[in-house]
């Protein structure tokens, strides 16, 4: 019986069961090509042994940098059967964030996609005394370099294979050597208060989370997820690795970020993880193709639209649905919401999440009415991703559900929440005074402010150290007032401030797609961004929106001036993370000069 204490060995007790089933799908020229368990498998293989054969040894680190593919996954999971560490670096990261991952990992070995992504390790390589080589997945466009540091996915899979030939018991050896304390894998957090620090989590962290997780979110191996969010953030190594690796369901990879639409439509996933600003982009993009429809289908959302949120509101509130409601609902569905949700690719879907960021409930309620069962998961890269979730039969909007099987929660008295569990990652990588002060005292301080109500679900405030105390002395959550914003389809972003002042601003950034296409209809002229935000018009088109946000919130809570940002925000200028987080610090200082002016009286 092969053990399952570890991913490569889950991994191998999958290929035993699955053998010849289709694993993953990569869509290549606008086709789907197929893989199946033994031929991820043979890659896999290859790979590690060629690494091997490289000069890897167990706890050496590599690092891994592109887009997703199943190459990734080949590499991922390669590396831990070697007994050494993978180390997931985004593919949107410029050069300088790549040097400093590679270099506080200590990465002896780079997997690359592709030029773009080369073209950064280059160069750095000087700075890198450790790197031995970069393994690149697709070669096209490197004919002319010469580097020697330069090898292909195909060379080391090459000479994995001779190495399996003069030694074929060393690969099942390096699987029976790796132990579930060891570490698997390193997850940079991504540094919204600071550089980002390694948290390492080890394969019974993982695989300790997933059996707490999948009794209460069964998965199947008939199931299909669409991988499109950056593979190096634990929630997407979550459901684009582990829980395949645990159910057998099937992996399909997108041609880019770009066609994830397109292939949501294709493919019709059961399972789909969204962060929530995808889940507002599809929000949006609903309200605004609704704009422009025919009036009977106007007409026909407007009537539907009322019901289904009426049979949320009774099922949330555990209230019964009477005969004549279910029948309406029905009726909806057939007319409108099947299509709405055909039209989004996830007419097949029956588990939807949201994760990694908070989200308007709004947002939530809307889907739900819809018939999108969006349920919210809460958790941390330092506690394995997932410590609290919905459960189908329990949803509360506004929570973040209920803690997971073997999890423990308690609220500090300041406010913070605490985590309890064997998910609990090592500690941070080089970092012992960090680790110590996360999770010293045998809890993880989330840094998360929260508290769980009568029914044991969790309720998040916001960032411990995102917290507004106004001059007067009263404590403000921005998040929940930025959420509300974004509910609008011309709202992208919102940064709520108000720290030490008397009143709350906003820095607001405009769903450039839709206020432009507002534009074109109303006759308003804008040649680019700049100028849309310029406009009067658009100024006082998103005044509108901000009156309305106000009217749900107590009067100090309400925002007062805002601004319009003339440029998008932008991960490549420091001010978002890799996961679209707003870096706070880097906002307060680059547009330091709009903020004093809304406090001075302008515009």
């Amino acid at each position: 019986m092969i053990r399952e204490d570890t991913l490569p060995n889950l991994f191998q007790s999958r290929v035993k069961k699955y053998g010849d089933r289709v694993a993953l799908r990569e869509k290549d020229y606008g086709i789907w090509n197929e893989i199946s368990w033994n031929e991820y498998n043979q890659h896999i293989k290859n790979l590690c042994l060629g690494l091997i054969s490289l000069g890897l040894e167990r706890d050496d680190k590599v690092s891994i940098i592109g887009e997703n593919c199943p190459e990734w996954l080949y590499s991922d999971i390669a590396i831990q059967t070697a007994g050494a560490i993978s180390v997931g670096v985004y593919s949107t990261s410029p050069s300088h964030q790549v040097r400093y991952i590679l270099d506080h990992s200590e990465s002896k070995f780079v997997v690359a996609k592709d030029q773009e992504q080369l073209d950064k390790i280059l160069e750095i390589k000087d700075e890198l005394p450790l790197l031995k080589k970069a393994i690149v997945i697709d070669m096209k466009g490197l004919r002319k370099y010469t580097d020697h540091i330069i090898m292909s996915f195909e060379e080391v899979e090459e000479l994995g294979k001779e190495l399996d030939k003069n030694q074929p018991d060393l690969y099942q050896r390096l699987l029976d050597e790796t132990k579930p304390e060891d570490v698997a894998l390193m997850v940079y957090t991504s540094g919204t208060t600071g550089p980002p620090k390694g948290a390492m989590l080890t394969h019974q962290n993982i695989l300790s989370m997933i059996k707490s997780f999948m009794p209460i979110c069964p998965m199947y191996e008939t199931d299909e997820v669409v991988s499109y969010l950056p593979l190096c953030h634990i929630a997407e190594r979550v459901f684009s690795l582990i829980i395949p690796l645990y159910s057998g369901c099937t992996v399909n990879f997108a041609e880019s970020l770009d066609t994830v639409q397109e292939a949501l439509k294709e493919i019709y996933p059961t399972i789909f993880l969204g962060v929530p600003r995808i889940w507002e982009k599809m929000h949006s993009s609903v309200v605004i193709k609704m704009q422009d429809a025919t009036y009977f289908k106007r007409l026909l959302y407007k009537l539907c639209m009322p019901i289904g949120y009426r049979v949320v509101g009774l099922r949330m509130t555990k209230k019964r649905v009477s005969f004549i409601w279910k029948v309406l609902y029905l009726l909806a569905y057939f007319f409108m919401y099947r299509a709405l949700k055909f039209e989004l690719g996830l007419s097949r879907t029956r588990f939807a999440l949201s994760g990694a960021a908070p989200i308007s409930p709004e947002i939530l309620k809307y889907f739900h009415a819809i018939g999108i069962k969006v349920i919210e998961a809460y958790g941390m890269t330092e506690g394995t991703g997932i410590a609290t979730i919905h459960r189908y039969d329990d949803i509360k909007l506004g929570t973040v559900g209920r803690a997971l099987p073997n999890v423990e929660l308690k609220i500090a008295e300041d406010g913070e929440i605490l985590e309890k569990s064997n998910f609990i990652f090592a500690g941070y990588y080089r970092d012992p005074e960090a680790t110590e002060k996360t999770k010293g005292d045998g809890w993880l301080h989330t840094g998360d402010v929260g508290f769980i109500d009568e029914d044991g679900h969790l309720r998040i405030s916001d960032r411990k150290k995102a917290i507004i105390i106004t001059s007067g002395g009263k404590n403000i959550a921005p998040s929940e007032m930025e959420n509300r914003l974004k509910c609008s389809p011309y709202i992208n972003e919102a940064i709520v401030i108000g720290d030490g002042r008397k009143y709350l601003t906003a820095l607001i950034q405009i769903e450039y797609e839709n206020v432009a296409k507002w534009a074109q209809d109303h006759n308003v002229a804008y040649t680019t961004f700049k100028s849309l935000t310029q406009s009067p018009e658009v100024y006082d088109l998103i005044f509108n929106e901000v009156q309305k946000a106000n009217k749900e919130f107590a009067a100090v809570e309400t925002i007062k001036k805002f601004t319009l940002l003339d440029k998008e925000l932008d991960h490549d200028d420091d001010e978002l993370t890799a996961t679209l987080k707003v870096r706070r610090k880097a906002i307060d200082e680059k547009f330091g000069d709009l903020i004093e002016a809304m406090y001075r009286g302008k515009k």
